[in-house]
């Protein structure tokens, strides 16, 4: 394992670390304050690579990482976070990004398990149609940038109620002859991984694997529980529990969707990021920035207002119950 940077420790004589707030197998992120611009604070996302590999190899490592976070500073989406610098010291590579204040889907999933809750489905569906947008643009670039570790734990919601993608660790770029690496070496966390995925190299992942991860991370955000994992799915189709039998509260639509992106051969998902998001919201007006996190009970103005139809059933009975007093009045 790598030794961690020490708080005050100034990286390129600009980072100054305040404290690591992230770690991994090849390396941890941590926060710190940028000395050029007073008052701004920043990620540094380190890639400790494997010194016993040939030199040829960790060169060709280096160079990829160089080219990747060249192309990952070029980005600019309000859902992604800016990548602002790249640099490295020795051994490690390091990615500069903003900082993204705020918890993380996994820890308000938990906060709500706590509480014997559900995250409720308005707010969970506001939150995938913001990942939609930030997956849709990833995977249009030229070429096509595959993040393949989507989670909840990846996925950070500010004050303001924006949702950030915040880790590029597993991201990659899908040259036309498939031999690209990662800028981390890695196979994605394997509770939201489709098989394909599986093997290390990548040479079969598409925009395809982050539609099966993205219905695997809806699964866990509004059941508390996570998916079966693909490997054993495949042994067992049975194993994966549908969610409308864990929580009754989500719609059959949003059901359908979900064990769409989990099937588990890429050709039976959904084609694009698009195509999934119009099957899963379709014209729901879904709140952007929803308030609400948790599963409320049905107050009586809540069920007015769900559907028009509703709101007619209640004007009749209102008018209903008024004849009916006028009528005991006499």
């Amino acid at each position: 394992m790598p030794v961690p940077l020490k708080t005050g420790e100034v990286l390129r004589g600009r980072y100054s670390i305040r404290e690591r707030i992230g770690q991994g197998g090849m390396g941890s992120i941590y926060l710190a304050d940028d000395l050029r611009l007073e008052g701004r604070r920043c990620a540094l996302k380190e890639v400790e690579h494997d010194r016993t590999v040939p030199a040829k190899i960790l060169k060709e490592a280096r160079q990829q990482f160089l080219r990747e976070a060249t192309f990952l500073a070029r980005l600019d989406h309000p859902n992604l976070p800016k990548v602002s610098d790249f640099f490295s010291v020795e051994a490690r590579d390091y990615l500069v990004m903003d900082y993204v204040p705020g918890k993380d889907l996994r820890t308000l999933m938990m906060e709500a398990r706590q509480q014997n809750a559900f995250l409720s489905e308005e707010s969970v569906l506001g939150w995938a149609n913001q990942l939609a947008d930030a997956l849709a643009y990833l995977h249009k670039q030229d070429p096509p940038l595959v993040h393949r570790d989507i989670k909840p734990s990846n996925l950070k919601i500010t004050p303001e109620g924006l949702l950030k993608l915040v880790d590029f660790g597993l991201v990659k770029a899908l040259a036309p002859d498939e031999m690209t690496v990662t800028v981390i070496q890695g196979r994605g966390t394997a509770l939201y991984t489709p098989l394909e995925q599986y093997g290390g190299d990548g040479v079969h992942t598409d925009v395809r694997s982050d539609i099966y991860a993205f219905g695997a991370t809806l699964y866990h955000l509004l059941t508390n529980q996570p998916p079966t994992d693909a490997r054993q799915r495949f042994l067992h189709p049975e194993s994966l529990a549908h969610p409308r039998t864990i929580n009754a509260a989500i719609s059959q639509r949003t059901e359908r969707a979900i064990l769409w992106a989990m099937e588990l051969h890429p050709d039976s998902r959904p084609a694009t990021v698009d195509m999934f998001r119009e099957f899963l919201v379709g014209n729901r007006e879904i709140p952007t920035r929803p308030q609400n996190l948790t599963q409320p009970h049905d107050t009586l103005l809540r069920l007015i207002a769900k559907t028009p139809e509703r709101i007619l059933l209640w004007i009749s009975a209102g008018l209903l119950l008024v004849s009916l007093i006028a009528s005991l009045a006499r």
